[in-house]
């Protein structure tokens, strides 16, 4: 099948999923073969109430998979390889996150990986706050090879897709949605649901919807149209909405999140849901639609704990590895062989990580990571 055709149905599969989450599995594998892969998996993790908002596999071996749920994924040094290096909207390879010969010592790779013979993985970040984490991620056999720029170009005009997808599913709280019935699945719905035309002129709102326009400070209607308070805001929207006529491809990177506001400076966010392709066209046919527009108050968002912590202490990669092993297995003897380094350079690196944030003992690290990692902290007051 053309790369393009490939591209195309895939994004519109990716806007599926996001009214029903049952897709993601069939997305995940569609996805996988794209970039010749042997498995793959989305997640997304709430730092809030501490817990997976979504857990989406296609190709692992149950049994390796349940290990690295029990063991491994504590022990990942590439996850751990990532954090204050990768923001959201970024696509990394192994290669950008360690060094190769370190990433083949580590103990997830030679007990894990290398005995599935994993080669190489490509992540795309879609959120990295201090509330929320989420991620999609595929892996490569070894005799493939590894992901290369294609593979990259490739990922990078998926990730928007993604992005928008996953911030639409947090949204409507992760249930199914019949296309068909759009409206009214989504009329309890906490946040503003607004259905408009290709013209921006508004066909169905839901209650909190109403309620919104009603009051008017964030968005309003003039003329049956949507319209924001912000000019920018709504510049953006109707740009978004404009293009969501022309396909799911067409949005792009526009409007992942669409930032509104008051004139009081109380902030919202707005989603924007093309309904033009795949199962969600019985919507558009149904209200004569071409998107749903989601907005919610905007939560307070600062930087992931661990990328402010090692900004804070001006922490190199290898010392951040360091520093999250020790907290969360132990002492040098037993990091050494999880990062597939010696223990002299363990200690190495430990007596900077002393130098750079004041302690003295592995107890202080693990107090100093603590105060960090509260999804409102900002590490020690």
């Amino acid at each position: 099948m053309d790369e393009i055709v490939q591209l195309s149905n895939l994004i519109g599969d990716i806007y599926d999923a996001a009214l029903d989450p049952d897709r993601w599995e069939f997305v995940i594998e569609k996805a996988c073969k794209f970039f010749n892969g042997m498995f793959g998996g989305l997640g997304s993790f709430d730092r809030l109430s501490n817990k997976l908002n979504m857990s989406k596999n296609w190709g692992y071996d149950p049994k390796y998979l349940q290990s690295y749920v029990d063991h491994y994924s504590k022990i990942n040094v590439l996850a751990i390889a990532s954090m204050g290096i990768v923001k959201a909207g970024d696509v990394v390879t192994n290669d950008d996150l360690m060094p190769w010969h370190e990433w083949r010592a580590s103990r997830i790779y030679r007990e894990w990986a290398a005995p599935q013979g994993v080669g190489d993985s490509i992540t795309a970040v879609l959120e990295k706050t201090n509330i929320a984490d989420a991620g999609v991620s595929f892996f490569r056999h070894q005799r493939d090879g590894l992901f290369d720029e294609k593979a990259r170009q490739r990922m990078g005009l998926l990730l928007p897709h993604f992005r928008r997808a996953v911030l639409i599913g947090k949204v409507i709280d992760l249930h199914k949605v019949e296309a068909a019935a759009l409206a009214d699945a989504l009329d309890g719905l906490a946040a503003a649901m607004i259905l408009v035309d290709r013209g921006g002129r508004i066909v169905h709102t839901n209650a909190a919807g109403q309620a919104m326009l009603a009051d008017g400070r964030v968005l309003r209607s003039a003329a049956e149209k949507l319209n924001a308070f912000d000019a920018q805001a709504d510049s953006a929207l109707h740009d978004i909405v404009a293009n969501a006529e022309n396909g799911d491809a067409a949005l792009g990177s526009r409007g992942i999140a669409v930032p509104l506001s008051t004139r009081e400076g109380e902030r919202y966010v707005a989603h924007v849901l093309p309904l033009t392709s795949g199962v969600r066209r019985k919507a558009k046919v149904a209200y004569s639609a071409v998107a749903a527009v989601f907005v919610r108050k905007a939560e307070f968002e600062a930087p992931h704990p661990i990328d402010a912590l090692a900004q804070a202490f001006e922490l190199t990669p290898a010392e951040l590895r360091v520093l999250m092993m020790i907290v969360q297995v132990g002492g040098v003897p037993e990091v050494a062989p999880i990062l597939g380094i010696s223990e002299p350079t363990v200690k190495k690196h430990l007596q900077h990580i002393f130098e750079k944030t004041s302690t003295g003992r592995q107890a202080d690290l693990v107090k100093l990571v603590a105060s960090y990692m509260s999804p409102l902290g900002g590490g020690p007051a």
